[in-house]
């Protein structure tokens, strides 16, 4: 995501190296780069040079302290303006009335549907709502399939009328069996069209007219680039969104659509979302995004993912094993699935400052666990549970019941070694005074 945005304000960056002061002189070709990369991102290019003209005038004349770096500074400035211009802070969705109603409108392909199924996952499991999806599409049969497989997921039911081709008839009758059944959340996926049409905004408009939502959110699609931010601000000139949501940021996204949309249409990007599956949904936070696009990561968010699969009780028993020396192959397992439900791998280690750029050309699968599992499930549970039991003869079966090698198991144990004793170290408070150990050696020489 942004790899190439990131890359070229890099390099712009680097015009300033050696310079004690930001001047007008010394800061014009770098702000002249800047505005060449935001317009080869496809951010509109009044945005684009706004937004510079804004960072030229808080840049001049600035001091540079002795122990920050004239590039610095300006990436200290460029970060904060890229923050303010994707909408400064976070915007929480709005959830009033009983139920509350959430309406979903965008272009045909956008993932609309997919986002239906996220966003009703992420309201059942973090806030605790009793929802329904209403499949309002009647014009594909196709998404009205996609949605029921999507509630089938993750548990929700979802609220159909075949042979009904009145979608405003069925969103008000899905409210009405919404309140008998106890729902307080409804959430309404619309029909989209290959382009903004007459006939498709009539129908959104009178939708919206009769089940009055208290959020109508449109949805993007971010590889679409600027052509994302045009189609928004039609949508909102005839319907009035309270929030965009961008889709498919784990593609070829050139960044565009983040930058610009929200000075554009002067609506809150409220969501992101990334992959298939239904935990793929992240709140929009304009900082974290802006630290990305510069290449400083995302450690909040991702302490923030890790915390949600994080388990006080298993956490203290696990360390307790850890102490004794008795981490197993069961244990390994465990935190392997913790890892996976933070979400995809790629994206996770973006969020590393400094890793997004070394994994730029690498391809990290969804399933790059799946040999050490196979391998692991070809264990006996005394295997699982002793490791120090298996023995070549064992290696040899495991690598033939799993569809591996000899090579990919002693890979494995191999592996597994190294980590038990790092998490040994780490428990036990080794690994600290193994550092001070080393410090106090080096003080001695």
């Amino acid at each position: 995501m942004f790899e190439n945005l990131t890359d070229k304000l890099e390099r712009s960056f680097k015009i300033l190296k050696g310079e004690g002061k930001i001047t007008e002189i010394n800061v014009a070709e770098t702000l002249k780069e800047i505005r060449r990369a935001l317009i080869d991102a496809d951010v509109n290019y009044k945005v684009a040079k706004t937004f510079t003209d804004q960072v030229k005038q808080k840049a001049l004349g600035q001091d540079v302290l002795t122990a920050v770096k004239p590039g610095q500074m300006m990436t200290k400035i460029v970060r904060d303006e890229l923050a303010q211009l994707m909408g400064g802070t976070a915007t929480d969705i709005k959830l009033e009335g009983n139920p509350a109603v959430i309406l979903i409108a965008g272009l045909q392909g956008s993932g609309k549907t997919t986002f239906s199924g996220k966003l009703a996952s992420l309201l059942k499991s973090k806030k605790g709502r009793q929802v329904l999806l209403v499949a309002g599409d009647v014009y594909r049969p196709a998404a009205i399939d996609q949605l029921k497989v999507l509630g089938q997921q993750i548990g929700v039911e979802v609220y159909t009328e075949e042979g009904n081709k009145n979608p405003v008839q069925i969103a008000e009758n899905a409210i009405a069996y919404a309140r008998q059944k106890s729902y307080n959340t409804v959430i309404v996926d619309t029909a989209g069209r290959l382009a903004v049409d007459e006939a498709m905004m009539q129908e959104i408009t009178a939708i919206k007219a009769a089940v009055k939502p208290c959020e109508t959110l449109f949805v993007v699609d971010s590889m679409t680039g600027q052509d994302a931010v045009n189609t928004a601000k039609e949508f909102n000139d005839r319907l009035d969104f309270d929030g965009v949501v961008l889709t498919k940021l784990d593609g070829d996204t050139r960044g565009g659509a983040a930058i610009s949309i929200r000075s554009v249409v002067d609506k809150p990007l409220k969501f992101i979302s990334s992959g298939e599956k239904m935990d793929a949904l992240q709140v929009f936070h304009p900082e974290r995004m802006a630290d990305r696009i510069l290449g400083m990561g995302d450690v909040v968010s991702l302490v923030e993912r890790a915390q949600e699969q994080y388990d006080e009780e298993a956490a203290r028993k696990l360390k307790k094993k850890l102490v004794k020396d008795q981490f197993n192959f069961n244990d390994f397992i465990d935190q392997i699935n913790q890892i996976k439900k933070m979400g995809n791998l790629k994206d996770i280690a973006s969020m590393i400052p400094g890793m997004g750029k070394m994994l730029q050309n690498v391809d990290i699968p969804d399933d790059a666990f799946k040999q050490t599992e196979a391998i692991i499930s070809s264990m006996t549970p005394a295997e699982r549970e002793k490791p120090e039991i298996i023995n070549a003869k064992r290696r040899e079966r495991i690598a033939k019941g799993s569809g591996t090698t000899l090579a990919d198991v002693n890979r494995l144990m191999k592996q597994f070694e190294e980590t038990r004793k790092m998490m040994k170290m780490v428990a036990g408070g080794g690994l600290q005074q193994r550092m001070q150990q080393m410090r106090r050696g080096g003080m001695r020489r």
